[in-house]
């Protein structure tokens, strides 16, 4: 085996080991062997980490929007040029495919930097006025403070991205956590960030689920953002309530890909299936809760069954693949889980199955005959399983497709123009495509509402979520 990686935590602008030097493996889940140790972060590093970020706060805040503009530009191109290495560290990380993380994440995630950096140069308010004989009001918008970012194991890089582009745009100072299964990409992003930010304005620290408590419990952040599961939204929500924190939750999701019996069948099966086993389906608005109506019923399912089965799932060098493996061995066992404990009326169409003995590889999967409330109908599966519903009409389709506690993302197919603008304003989701599903731009939100938590990501909708509103109010008689 070849010499473990050490990765290290990035605090004030130089890297360190935890300050009590525990450590914890990181595994390649495409091989399920050990690759590197990461710090196993503790209340030591999170004082530190936080201690920086508070001293850079006051000088980062006071920098003019285009000086916060032309460093974002800088670490966009720095990230192109180095984009080679971030996905080879990224597909370790993770064992996705190496061309599909190239071209399908480094991108996006240049241009959405890019896009923050324009933003930092647009902030919107209302004018100044008189609204009191002989006084004044303004409004100002102002960076919250330091930021607790905690980002999850699915995008790590991208999502990194999603956390400190708008927060160091609009002032703000953070402490970013990756996942302790996929911290590698994180801590390289750190290396490069650390060549263009002040030291403190960007701090990364490794750590497990007590590292991210600490972070939220800890008095000095201002704000609290989480990309993760429901659980661990409440746990966050909760814990931030008590020194009230501002909250920012992107969370869980069961998207509903609602398919009328007027829809092209050959394309929205094709975008249908790559939407749901992209990434093996480890995605929150993946389009693995779809729901076909009667009348097309069964063509549908043996056309997505067929497209299933033709789906390749392999090594992340593998070109063929479209996806990789499951991230880790307790998320094979969840996925694993769903479809032993399927009821007698489902039907496993095709899959249903680990790939492989080595590596965390689970076979595209088409589950049918499945009820409104089946478990796997009402929680979210996160791995490559799609399951079928039919439905009779569009009152029904907009029932069963509502009714689960998640509200993030959803799409419609259907060649009615009528139908798809009603049923726009009937899903209660934060995103509703049409003929489509997953595409997103820098330039529109993606937030949900229920148990998909609250809060934007990406636009200008997302950047504001990282400031304050202050009214100023001065007397003309002065």
């Amino acid at each position: 085996m070849s010499e473990l990686r050490t990765l290290r935590n990035y605090i004030n602008g130089e890297f360190r080991d935890a300050a009590d030097g525990r450590t914890t493996d990181v595994v390649n889940p495409a091989t399920g062997e050990v690759y590197a140790t990461a710090p196993l972060s503790a209340a030591a590093d999170v004082d530190a980490a936080m201690a920086a970020a508070a001293a850079a706060f006051p000088a980062w805040r006071d920098t003019t929007p285009s000086e916060r503009q032309k460093a974002l530009l800088k670490i966009a191109d720095a990230i192109e040029a180095r984009a080679d290495e971030l996905v080879a560290v990224e597909s370790e990380n993770t064992g996705k495919p190496l061309g599909l993380t190239a071209s399908e994440e480094v991108p996006p995630m240049v241009d959405q930097i890019r896009f923050f950096a324009g933003a930092a140069r647009l902030l919107e308010g209302r004018s100044a006025g008189e609204y009191m004989e002989g006084l004044t009001s303004i409004v100002r918008r102002e960076p919250v403070g330091v930021c607790a970012q905690v980002a999850p194991w699915n995008y790590p890089m991208m999502m990194a991205v999603w956390k400190f582009a708008p927060a160091i745009a609009a002032g703000n100072t953070v402490v970013l956590k990756p996942s302790d299964t996929t911290p590698a990409s994180t801590v390289l992003l750190a290396e490069i960030l650390g060549g263009i930010l002040p030291d403190g304005v960007f701090n990364v620290i490794c750590g497990d689920r007590d590292t991210g408590r600490a972070m939220v419990e800890h008095k000095v952040p201002a704000m609290a953002s989480i990309t993760g599961s429901v659980r661990a939204g409440m746990q966050v929500a909760e814990s931030a309530s008590k020194d009230v924190k501002r909250v920012h939750l992107e969370l869980g999701g069961k998207a509903p890909v609602v398919v009328f019996s007027d829809t092209d069948i050959p394309k929205a099966v094709g975008d249908i299936s790559v939407a749901g086993f992209f990434n093996a389906g480890q995605d929150c608005t993946a389009a693995t809760r779809v729901l076909v109506q009667e009348s097309i019923h069964d063509e549908f399912v043996a056309a997505l069954t067929k497209a299933a089965a033709d789906t390749k799932t392999g090594q992340p060098d593998d070109e063929d693949v479209l996806f990789g493996p499951l991230n880790n061995a307790n998320q094979l066992k969840q996925v694993s889980g769903f479809i032993e404990r399927l009821p007698s009326h489902a039907k496993v169409e095709t899959g249903g199955h680990r790939v492989g003995e080595k590596g965390f590889f689970y076979a595209p999967t088409v589950v049918s005959g499945l009820k409104q409330d089946d478990e796997i109908i009402q929680n979210e599966v996160f791995g490559p399983v799609i399951t079928v519903q039919s439905f009779t009409d569009e009152d029904q389709a907009v029932e069963w497709a509502n009714g689960v506690e998640y509200a993030l993302a959803s799409s419609v197919w259907t060649k009615n123009h009528g139908r798809a603008m009603r049923m726009s304003k009937k899903l209660d989701f934060g995103c509703v495509w049409i003929n489509t599903h997953i595409p997103l731009v820098a330039e529109m939100p993606h937030g949900g509402f229920k148990k998909s938590g609250y809060g934007k990501d990406l636009s200008a909708y997302g950047f504001e979520d990282y400031t304050r509103i202050k009214h100023v109010m001065t007397s003309l008689d002065a």
